[in-house]
C-alpha cells in the first residue's frame, strides 16, 4: 500500500464461512450471515462487552436459519446492544428479535428507527397505486407492470422482526462508547437516509455498513415513497465530506465484502463510479429518454428481469439528479412515462 492511500489493501484474503465468529482486532469479532439474493451476504459485527455479554452492530434478515445461526455464533453469550448502522432489512431484521428475546437496547439513528418501524407496519398483498404510478412513470413496460400489479410484493415485515417501542438515537457527529472503544459517529446519506458510520477515536478501525464498501457501490435508488428525491447527490455529499475524515491507515469493517485499508482511493472510486455514470448519461439524453431507457449508460450492461427493481430506481437516481443539478428537463408524456432530456 503506497503512503498516499493510493491502492486498497484487504485485511482478510478470504471471508469466513457463514455463522463462524471470527476475531478481526482484539474484542471484535466479524460474523458473515447468508443473504438469499445475488449479493449473497452481510457482514455483521461483535463486540466484547465483558462478562460475557456483546455489542452487535447489524445483525442479518429475520429467518429461522440467521437466528439458529447467531444462537450458534453467540455460545451462550449475552446481547445487551444492538447497533443499526441504517434500516435496510439485512441490517436490521432481527433488531427487534434482539430486543424481545435477549432484553437488547436499540441504537441507531432517528430517521432509520422511523424508517424501520414504518416499514414493518406496512404490509401489502398487492402492489399500491402509486407504487404501479411510479414504475409506469420510469418506463417499466407495460407487460411487466401487468405482471408485478397481481403479485404480491416484497414486503419488508417479510423479512424483518416486529420492532418494539423504544430505541436510543444515534446522533451525527456524537460520540459512543462500545465494547470498551470510543467512537465518533459521522453519518450520510443516498443509500439510506442518516446512514451511521462510527469511527475508532485514537485508533484505525471504522464500522462502515453499507455506507464505505470496498469493490461494490450500494444502491441509490429513488422510490414511489419520495419520488422527488435525489440519493445520487446526497451520495455524492456525503462521499466528500468522508474525504475530509479518511486516511489511508483507517481500517474498513463494511457491511458486505472484505475489511479493508486504503479509504481516501476507495471514496476517490465511488465518487467517480457515478460521476462516469452521469457523464454517459449526458450524451444518451441528447434525446427524451425514460430511465428504463437509461440502463446501458448508466450500467454499461444488459439488465435482467431478476435485478430489473433495483436498476429502475437507480436508472430515475440518475436521470433525477440531472435535473436536480439544471442539466436535464423531465416531462410526462401522454402515456404517463417520464421523459428526461438535456436542456
Amino acid at each position: 500500500m503506497t503512503s498516499d492511500g493510493g491502492t486498497i489493501r484487504y485485511i482478510h484474503e478470504t471471508p469466513p464461512e457463514f455463522g463462524v465468529p471470527t476475531p478481526v482486532a482484539d474484542g471484535i469479532e466479524w460474523l458473515r450471515l447468508p443473504l438469499p439474493m445475488a449479493l449473497d451476504h452481510v457482514n455483521c459485527w461483535l463486540l466484547d462487552e465483558g462478562d460475557g455479554a456483546v455489542t452487535v452492530v447489524d445483525t442479518g434478515f429475520d429467518s429461522r436459519k440467521t437466528r439458529d445461526l447467531w444462537n450458534r455464533a453467540l455460545d451462550g453469550r449475552r446481547v445487551t446492544r444492538v447497533v443499526v448502522t441504517h434500516h435496510h432489512p439485512d441490517h436490521v431484521g432481527l433488531a427487534g428479535w434482539f430486543q424481545a428475546e435477549h432484553g437488547a437496547e436499540l441504537l441507531m439513528p432517528r430517521t432509520g428507527w422511523l424508517m424501520a418501524r414504518m416499514l414493518t407496519l406496512d404490509v401489502h398483498e398487492r402492489p399500491t397505486p402509486e407504487t404501479l404510478a411510479y414504475w409506469r412513470a420510469a418506463g417499466m413496460p407495460p407487460e411487466m407492470i401487468e405482471t408485478r400489479a397481481a403479485e404480491r410484493p416484497f414486503n419488508f415485515a417479510d423479512v424483518v422482526a416486529p420492532l418494539p417501542l423504544g430505541y436510543r438515537r444515534l446522533t451525527n457527529e456524537d460520540m459512543i462508547c462500545l465494547g470498551g472503544r470510543w467512537w465518533h459517529i459521522h453519518c450520510g446519506d443516498g443509500h439510506a437516509p442518516e446512514h451511521a458510520t462510527l469511527w475508532e477515536e485514537d485508533g484505525p478501525l471504522i464500522l462502515g455498513g453499507d455506507q464505505l464498501l470496498p469493490s461494490i457501490s450500494p444502491n441509490l435508488g429513488t422510490y414511489a415513497t419520495e419520488p422527488e428525491a435525489d440519493p445520487v447527490g446526497d451520495w455524492l455529499a456525503s462521499c466528500e465530506r468522508f474525504r475530509g475524515l479518511a486516511t489511508p491507515d483507517r481500517i474498513v469493517l463494511p457491511g458486505h465484502k472484505l475489511p479493508f485499508q486504503g479509504l481516501p482511493t476507495r471514496l476517490r472510486q465511488l465518487v467517480e463510479n457515478h460521476e462516469g455514470a452521469l457523464d454517459r448519461l449526458r450524451s444518451h439524453l441528447a434525446e427524451p429518454r425514460s430511465a428504463v431507457e437509461c440502463f446501458r449508460p448508466v450500467f454499461k450492461r444488459e439488465i435482467r428481469e431478476a435485478e430489473f427493481g433495483l436498476a429502475l430506481v437507480e436508472a430515475v437516481a440518475h436521470c433525477q439528479h440531472l435535473v436536480h443539478r439544471g442539466e436535464a428537463l423531465r416531462e410526462t408524456d401522454a402515456d404517463g412515462v417520464w421523459r428526461f432530456a438535456l436542456r
